[in-house]
C-alpha cells in the first residue's frame, strides 16, 4: 500500500476531497469539513494517520508492533500512524481507511451530512 493507493481509496468514498492545508508535500483526505487521513513521511517512509476506535488503537499497535504507532502529531487515544512498509497487510490498511473515514463522517455537523450520500 501507498500514498496514490490510498488517496485512490478515499476519493472513492462519498463526501471525500483531496486537499493540502499544511504543507504541498502532505496530502489529507477529507470527509467534508474534517480530515480523516493525513498522509506523511516517517523516517523516510510514507506513512498515514487513520482515526481509529479507542478500543482498537491499542489492539493494532501490539499486533504491528513498529508499524502501527500511537498517532504523530494527533489524540494518541484516538489516531494510529500507519508506516507504510509493508509488514501491515493491505486489507487491513484498507480496513483501517475506511474505519476513519466512518468514524469522521459520523461526526460532522448535521448540515455537512445532509449532503453526503452514505453508502
Amino acid at each position: 500500500m501507498n500514498h496514490k493507493q490510498l488517496i485512490e481509496l478515499g476519493l472513492g468514498l462519498p463526501g471525500t476531497s483531496l486537499k493540502y492545508p499544511f504543507d504541498p508535500a502532505m496530502p489529507v483526505l477529507f470527509v467534508g469539513s474534517r480530515l480523516f487521513a493525513l498522509l506523511g513521511r516517517s523516517d523516510g517512509k510514507e506513512s498515514v494517520n487513520l482515526k481509529t476506535p479507542p478500543e482498537e488503537a491499542w489492539l493494532l499497535r501490539e499486533t504491528y508492533p513498529g508499524s502501527v504507532l500511537p498517532g504523530y502529531h494527533m489524540n494518541k487515544k484516538h489516531w494510529n500512524t500507519v508506516i507504510l512498509n509493508g509488514s501491515v497487510p493491505n486489507d487491513v490498511i484498507e480496513q483501517m481507511l475506511r474505519d476513519s473515514y466512518q468514524l469522521v463522517r459520523a461526526k460532522l455537523p448535521k448540515a455537512e451530512r445532509v449532503g453526503i450520500d452514505f453508502r
